[in-house]
């Protein structure tokens, strides 16, 4: 599993999320046949040489070949996307025209418009991996529902105007492979330059970001930033949100780090800066959930050793089990588990398996954690594990493992607690 530490410099678009993947994984090739396994031969995938302000960097580009011939001689957008057999001004001034990602701008009625299910349809008759589809599936659904609220229409009635052409559809689903391909767990980002001023679109003027890309953003830090114009498109800010980052962390220790440019020059790099990052200490700590329920109509003989060693199996790190009074002055008992986030599925299907829960929830927990280590020691009734872990302030604490305790205990025809009490008169060896 990966985690990453995005920076975007000068705004944020699909293909420069396809630029700084494709350096991560080092493989730039990954990509060039995905027309032919979305069924999409009129689609192609370039790979350019570019420098942004000093740094050097591969620029993935995705060609629509029925627009190509245009495409070469028309405009570029705010982040070197080029605009087919349109005129626009890109010199910052408060008009401008709009384009989602590539080649497409509001203005432009010749690009084709898919619904929802026919973009899904291309996207599951492909050959990608499950996984890439599934992340696909869901950045579309971003944007539905996004289109949806703004336009106030269904998403079996949407249709998309600028991301559902060829050079679109493979743009996002190549961000779909390669976050499958890099396994992404856990996201960092800094706030988000959007740009400011108006654009021009086929439903008037609207302002910068696009109502569609606000709506994406919702929740997320953003800044206007000092050029003008659309800096963050839709399709960036959709698998933005489909990555769903965390604008908190304060420090990481980072591994590798790869840049995804745009074509155009602003004052500052147009480039998105993407680090793969170690997991620190403090990110470790922040990695687990507590799940709770009460739970009112089962006998707590169902809640003994057996079901407590299947939590334990299913990934639980640690449980609690509390009596309870809930409404209606039923007893119940609190059942608090905490786990790994990456292990919520498995507990919380274990659960709804072993007990009467209709219902769970969990939310996320600070751990501190001491380091520990396991080590033998010499008892007068023989060998035993003991857990020993040291404080900051240098306070060694040691604790016999149970399991050991019951052995000898067995062994020696005494209680668990003779014995221990025995050997806690004696200093261990």
């Amino acid at each position: 599993m990966s985690t990453i530490y995005i920076e975007a410099f000068s705004g944020l678009s699909g293909n420069m999320f396809l630029s700084a993947f494709c350096e991560l994984l080092d493989d730039y090739e990954l990509l060039l046949d995905l027309p032919q396994k979305l069924h999409l031969p009129d689609g192609k995938i370039e790979i350019q040489e570019v420098n942004k302000n000093g740094i050097s960097c591969k620029y993935v580009e995705v060609i629509d070949l029925n627009l190509e011939n245009d495409s070469r001689t028309g405009h570029l957008d705010g982040h070197g996307n080029h605009q087919h057999g349109h005129s626009h001004s890109h010199d910052h001034t408060p008009v401008h025209d709009h384009s989602h990602d590539h080649r497409h701008s509001h203005g432009d009625e010749d690009s084709p418009h898919r619904h929802l299910f026919e973009i899904q349809k291309l996207i599951d008759n492909a050959h990608i991996s499950v996984g890439a589809k599934k992340i696909a599936n869901e950045i579309f659904l971003l944007i539905g529902k996004a289109e949806s609220k703004i336009h106030n229409m269904s998403l079996e009635t949407i249709h998309f105007h600028e991301i559902s052409g060829v050079d679109s559809i493979i743009d996002i689903v190549g961000n779909a492979v390669l976050i499958d391909k890099l396994k992404i767990s856990k996201v960092y980002s800094t706030p988000i330059c959007s740009g400011f001023g108006m654009i021009k679109t086929q439903h008037g003027m609207l302002p910068v970001p696009a109502p569609a890309t606000a709506e994406l953003l919702q929740g997320m830090p953003i800044y206007p930033g000092d050029e003008e114009g659309e800096k963050i498109t839709p399709t960036g800010a959709a698998i933005l949100r489909y990555l769903n980052p965390d604008f908190t962390n304060s420090s990481y220790v980072t591994k590798k780090t790869a840049y995804g440019p745009g074509k155009k020059d602003f004052n500052n790099p147009n480039v998105v800066r993407i680090s793969l990052l170690e997991e620190t200490d403090s990110q470790k700590n922040h990695a687990y959930i507590q799940l709770e329920t009460s739970i009112d109509d089962m006998s707590p003989e169902y809640l003994g050793t057996d079901f407590q060693q299947g939590l334990l199996d299913a990934g639980a790190v640690d449980f609690g089990i509390s009596q309870q009074l809930m409404k209606k002055g039923r007893f119940a008992f609190l059942l608090s588990v905490i786990l790994p986030t990456d292990c919520l599925k498995k507990v919380s299907n274990y659960l709804f398996d072993s007990t009467s829960t209709i219902g769970l929830r969990y939310y996320t927990i600070d751990r501190i954690e001491l380091k520990r280590q396991q080590q033998k020691k010499q008892t007068a009734f023989g060998e035993i594990k003991v857990k020993q872990t040291i404080t900051p302030t240098d306070t060694v604490k040691t604790k016999p493992e149970y399991e050991d305790i019951r052995k000898l205990a067995k062994k020696t025809n005494q209680s668990p607690f003779q014995v221990i009490s025995k050997i806690n008169e004696n200093p261990l060896n």
